[in-house]
């Protein structure tokens, strides 16, 4: 209570001489002297696992919570898991499973069998692969409760983290159209997960919800099919990270996303590049590091 009453007197204090168009941006002096007042925050850390051709993050919340959204392909599962314990993580609060494709769930497979896991986001969408069956058999042997995404929503499970779904299944939506977006924002930073959503989501969510974000995932492996450059204009991202196998067959990620990314002004990050991504922040700024040397993706 305490607490709280002091945020509320600063921001009172700040009101009354401050202008009140002052925006809320990262590293703004508003903000700044706001958590100077205030005890040291918590860290949020989230890794842009190296998979190969597929997408898995693993994300650590400022309160301590564990969540793991995919786990690239079936062979990537062991990578993931040697991941979660080389960062300590010995149970997951929350698995999110995008949408079914093998290269999102397939990994997820050995960590369902091998990792405690306690709640499941599913993306609502429905497969018949046996990738598929065997994801949803795992969560029933092992009695996982499982919360279908719905849009316009909002996951609670860190207090001190906000993570709004932006984009989630709709009838006759394709694996790709029904994946699950994400947005997470901590106090001034904020992350758009795009998983492999495509040109017609972006449409949608640029014209319904807050998109503005200082980091970037890039949608579907930088296919073409996504990252539009009006929708990268309102997202405005600092920085941009691609995940994607090295000589890849489909070209990920492809020149006219690069080319859109760098007009938008993003800085890339690719794990093709540079393995595992870790961005860390303490919701004013962020650090950036990579399992190897020169992850920066260079425009050409």
């Amino acid at each position: 209570m305490k607490y709280c009453l002091r945020i509320i007197c600063l921001v009172l204090l700040l009101c009354s001489i401050t202008p009140v168009n002052v925006a809320a941006e990262s590293g703004s002096g508003v903000w700044d002297y706001i958590f100077s007042q205030t005890e040291e925050p918590g860290r949020l850390r989230v890794h842009f696992l190296d998979v190969g051709q597929g997408d898995s993050m693993l994300i650590e919340t400022p309160s301590h919570y564990t969540i793991l959204i995919d786990g690239g392909d079936r062979e990537a599962g062991e990578k993931v898991i040697s991941e979660l314990r080389k960062r300590g993580v010995e149970k997951l609060d929350l698995l999110v499973a995008t949408h079914p494709d093998i290269d999102h769930i397939g990994g997820l497979l050995p960590v369902l069998e091998k990792v405690e896991v306690k709640k499941v986001l599913d993306s609502g969408k429905l497969y018949t692969t046996k990738t598929y069956q065997r994801y949803t058999e795992l969560i029933e042997e092992k009695s996982i409760p499982v919360t279908i995404a719905e849009e316009g929503t909002y996951l609670t499970l860190d207090p001190l983290l906000s993570i709004q779904v932006l984009n989630a299944n709709h009838l006759e939506a394709t694996n790709n159209q029904a994946s699950m977006v994400l947005r997470l924002t901590y106090r001034t930073i904020d992350f758009l997960l795009m998983s492999d959503a495509e040109a017609e989501q972006e449409e949608n969510i640029g014209r319904t919800y807050e998109v503005e974000s200082e980091v970037y995932k890039v949608a579907h492996h930088g296919s073409r099919t996504s990252n539009t450059l009006d929708f990268l204009k309102k997202v405005k991202p600092d920085y941009a990270v691609v995940s994607y196998g090295r000589d890849n067959q489909l070209g990920h990620p492809t020149k006219e996303v690069v080319q859109n990314l760098r007009q938008a002004g993003a800085i890339l990050y690719s794990t093709a590049k540079g393995g595992t991504i870790s961005i860390e922040t303490n919701g004013l700024s962020c650090q950036i590091s990579s399992e190897k040397t020169n992850p920066i993706y260079e425009y050409k």
